[in-house]
């Protein structure tokens, strides 16, 4: 069973013992308040999909001090399935790593008709949800406990492309983008380990990684282990790229590239590939990548691909020393923090 990254709320009744569209004004429940927190520490995200006008709802959130926990909200009178479909989008999350709490069994069964994926429980069991396993992440790191946040200022982002006279492109270089990369360190493997575990999609490999293995592949002379770190002007990303190098003889091959998915389109996986290519032949060694097909990370080919790399062997790509490199980037400043791994 996955484990849900995202609880959404309904709340009249459930969040709170009330309707406040009828001029109720219901203290929340203390235990969904204490779920609340306790979710959010483990970095699983809080959405509402609710009845009644939204200003209202966002009000009484805010009244008493809940609006900020919350990184999407969806109330009006259309369908709760839709409305789940929507903040899946907004959150860029799978449906099946949602989990709904609503009083009303008509609108849990209207959500479990429409989307089988998302487990559905009554508003009388949200004081239990904290202690059941499918909201017991595996590793809860710094990262993770920051990821509210990240969501917040991403939905910052959101309303500040909205609002941008330009162009998408002119949009990203106003940003300020700035990508750090550096050695990994010790407090770095849990969140190394966790990005091979979530990313997909973006993961040259599939591979995953635990904090032992990263701790070997840091000692050892012929690897290196790089993160890159990405920020902007409305914040951190946070970690959100992890590169594993093998120095063999004149090449040096990606045994593996991955960058979170939460960054795709600020086009940082491309930045960071390019990069790493052109500090490889910088060396005056022989860019290699190790590419091995998944369901999912297709992207990762293309992206491979249009770098130019090219096949060289089962799952092997290489770069031509003798081609020009990857151009840097105009839109993200890129900062060397590397230093030895321990």
């Amino acid at each position: 069973m996955k484990t849900v990254k995202c609880l959404v709320w309904d709340l009249d009744d459930t969040l709170w013992d009330g309707v406040v569209l009828e001029g109720d004004r219901p203290r929340p429940f203390p235990a969904a308040v204490e779920v609340l927190h306790t979710l959010d520490r483990r970095g699983i995200l809080h959405a509402v999909a609710g009845r009644g006008e939204l200003a209202r709802a966002t009000g009484h959130l805010a009244e008493h001090g809940l609006a900020e926990l919350f990184c999407a909200v969806e109330v009006g009178w259309g369908e709760k399935s839709a409305a789940i479909r929507r903040i899946a989008a907004e959150l860029n999350i799978g449906l099946d790593t949602i989990a709904f709490a609503d009083n009303d069994p008509a609108e849990r069964a209207e959500v479990a008709a429409a989307l089988p994926m998302v487990r559905c429980y009554p508003a009388a069991r949200v004081g239990e949800l904290a202690g059941l396993a499918e909201f017991r992440p595996e590793l809860v790191t710094g990262e993770s406990r920051r990821r509210r946040h990240r969501y917040l200022a991403e939905r910052s982002r959101a309303a500040a492309e909205r609002a941008f006279p330009g162009s998408p492109p002119e949009f990203l270089a106003s940003l300020g983008l700035t990508m750090t990369v550096r050695a990994a360190t010790e407090d770095d493997f849990a969140r190394a380990h966790e990005l091979t575990l979530r990313t997909s999609q973006l993961n040259t490999t599939g591979r995953t990684l635990d904090a032992g293995q990263l701790r070997e592949l840091c000692a050892s002379r012929e690897h290196e282990v790089l993160v890159a770190d990405v920020t902007d002007r409305f914040g951190a990303h946070g970690t959100v790229g992890l590169a594993v190098l093998h120095h063999d003889g004149l090449d040096t091959v990606l045994e593996l590239l991955l960058t979170s998915c939460r960054v795709l389109n600020r086009g940082i996986g491309t930045v960071l590939l390019g990069y790493l290519v052109r500090d490889i032949l910088a060396r005056g060694r022989r860019p290699v990548a190790r590419f091995v097909p998944t369901a999912a990370n297709r992207i990762m080919l293309v992206t491979l691909r249009f770098a130019g790399f090219a096949p060289a062997g089962a799952e092997t790509l290489a770069f031509d020393p003798r081609q020009p490199p990857p151009a840097e980037p105009g839109h993200v400043r890129i900062v060397d923090g590397r230093t030895r791994c321990g």
